[in-house]
């Protein structure tokens, strides 16, 4: 039996992440984690509890709402793969619009907020034989991570990118007000104080701006057979 390994994928907004991710744990049967979706959700829960008004931060209403968020992962076998679920309810299509985006970087700064969710996101992976995406999961949530993959692609495509997902999920929007969004999320996750954005020393990097989803993939096999034929 080959051993479990636990694989960290960082990088920029809208890079790809989430579908690069998922299309590993399926080669490899294991679980993916959407770290992401888990601030996206705590996000959510601070909106629709009054915890975000007029664009002001109630830090001491979040620090004591965190007792009471639950965030899972639950396979529907309709999409074949996993959505989020906030308190038990389903919340992904919610957590991926504009409005959530463009607070998510400020909550995800709150020490308080990381620290709660790095903690379920390392319980999550005990047994390893998973695949976790995110901005600090190299550096910050598990640092001897067995594959760390750090990925990147220009602020033009990703823009094109994200602007294709939400338009396939019927949310209206335009190309720079998308692109302005990452732009912004850029600055915030580079400079924040706590678990700013960075590639882990030992990371591989992978910029994919002119490669497909499919090309990526041939990239990780590549990359996989050697680290295994080097062990």
């Amino acid at each position: 039996m080959e051993k479990k390994l636990i694989i960290a994928i960082d990088g920029y907004s809208s890079c790809g992440k989430s579908t690069f991710a998922k299309s590993i744990a399926k080669l490899l049967n294991y679980i993916y984690i959407d770290s992401g979706a888990m601030y996206r959700a705590v996000t959510l829960y601070c909106m629709r509890n009054n915890l975000i008004l007029n664009d002001e931060i109630n830090r001491a209403g979040i620090i004591e709402g965190l007792k009471k968020i639950n965030i899972e992962f639950l396979h529907n076998p309709e999409l074949e793969g996993d959505e989020t679920f906030l308190n038990g309810e389903n919340v992904e299509r919610e957590i991926r619009s504009l409005e959530v985006a463009s607070h998510v970087s400020r909550i995800s700064m709150i020490a308080e907020v990381r620290e709660r969710l790095v903690e379920l996101q390392q319980k999550m992976g005990e047994g390893k034989g998973i695949v976790m995406d995110g901005r600090d999961i190299g550096t910050v949530v598990f640092p001897e991570a067995d594959i760390k993959i750090f990925m990147t692609a220009s602020a033009d495509i990703r823009a094109r990118r994200r602007l294709d997902e939400l338009k396939g999920k019927s949310i209206v929007t335009d190309f720079d007000e998308v692109r302005k969004n990452i732009v912004a999320r850029d600055i915030a996750d580079e400079n924040r104080d706590i678990s700013p954005l960075r590639r882990a020393d030992d990371a591989v990097i992978l910029d994919n701006s002119r490669m497909t989803v499919e090309e990526q993939m041939v990239w990780f096999l590549q990359m996989l057979n050697k680290m295994q034929n080097e062990s």
